[in-house]
């Protein structure tokens, strides 16, 4: 076990909310060091010596892959007791890997819900409306005719979320409000529960078939990658429009983009990318009808302060040996606390078991 008398955190340094280093450098067990960008795979060795916990950057695009938590890195560094997200994702996290160590793991999942769900709306009404299209051609040609640009209500109109979890169900709570209907499709939650929360439980396939609008809030993980491609389009309702603001990957930019211009789909909304940033020749991109946003859909001064303040709560209790609330590897618990025991010694008499 290492050394030091205090438990450790290590962060790269990509931007955060001031609350997070402010909480953790205020606990007088805590020493907070936040490393330069690491360009190579050594300079993240030097930084992570020692570490009791590492607080990863959670998009995949932020950071270097050699910044990742992987089965390797753990492997160089058996001292790592957790590994916490920067956000409520946690897509360079090998979460099993991280189980498999021992290594409890935790994001920030919630903290920025209500600013996603607000996107979603935004975007949904944006394209829908085609408030988008519409400024982009004002600002180049003089218009004649409103009639071309004649947009749709989006009342009584059917809303299918992917996903229900913390954000679809804030989408679940606001879409009333503009008179649409809420189905939703999720293998993790009771149809029971989907109810609770606001929706109509259905299968994906049905969700598919009926709704107006499909917008995906489901984690990027094995199961999802790709889920949304040619034939999921095909089986949308003509006109339909389509609304990600989930992770990229989980839907085909280029069967969407056909879909798209071939008039199937009447819009689509997208905040995320595979990859991040898109490249400037991505055919959504060349389109009238798509909604583009720079998977800014969580980035808002107040979802920044949200996951701060969240992420510098778990880690202080993770490091006191109390359960975090959004411990993402619920089942690594009792292996995670066998070896925080162990460690505590060192840090302090008094967090020291029995």
């Amino acid at each position: 076990m290492a050394g030091h008398s205090r438990w450790r955190v290590v962060r790269f340094a990509l931007a955060a909310d001031p609350r997070l280093d402010e909480r953790l450098r205020s606990e007088p067990d805590i020493e907070l060091t936040v490393a330069p960008f690491p360009k190579t795979p050594e300079e993240v060795l030097v930084a992570l010596k020692d570490a009791d916990l590492y607080h990863v950057a959670s998009a995949r695009n932020e950071m270097s892959t050699h910044t990742f938590v992987t089965a390797d890195l753990l492997a160089k560094f058996p001292q790592l007791l957790a590994v916490s997200s920067y956000g409520a994702g946690y897509d360079s996290i090998d979460v099993a890997a991280c189980t498999r160590a021992g290594v409890a793991v935790m994001c920030q999942a919630g903290a920025n819900r209500d600013s996603v769900a607000e996107h979603t709306l935004g975007l949904i009404l944006a394209v829908v409306h085609r408030i988008g299209e519409q400024d982009r051609r004002m600002r180049v040609e003089k218009l004649t005719r409103r009639e071309d640009l004649m947009g749709r209500e989006v009342k009584g109109m059917t809303l299918g979320l992917v996903g229900i979890g913390q954000v679809g169900m804030r989408v679940a709570e606001m879409a009333p409000v503009f008179g649409m209907k809420v189905v939703a499709t999720d293998p993790f939650v009771a149809p029971g529960e989907i109810r609770r929360r606001g929706a109509e439980a259905v299968s994906l396939e049905e969700l598919i078939a009926r709704s107006d609008i499909v917008s995906l809030h489901c984690p990027r993980e094995k199961t999802t990658l790709g889920m949304f491609g040619a034939p999921q389009f095909a089986r949308m309702k003509r006109g339909a429009y389509f609304v990600t603001t989930a992770r990229g990957g989980i839907h085909d930019e280029r069967a969407l983009a056909d879909a798209l211009a071939s008039g199937h789909l009447a819009g689509a909304g997208v905040d995320v990318w595979e990859p991040e940033p898109p490249a400037l020749d991505n055919p959504l991109l060349k389109l009238p009808n798509v909604i583009a946003s720079f998977h800014t859909a969580g980035v808002t001064h107040e979802a920044r302060r949200n996951i701060a303040t969240m992420g510098s709560d778990q880690i202080v209790r993770t490091l006191r040996g109390e359960r975090p609330p959004r411990l993402v590897n619920p089942e690594v618990w009792e292996a995670f606390r066998a070896r925080w025991a162990a460690r505590a010694k060192a840090v302090s008499p008094a967090n020291s078991p029995g």
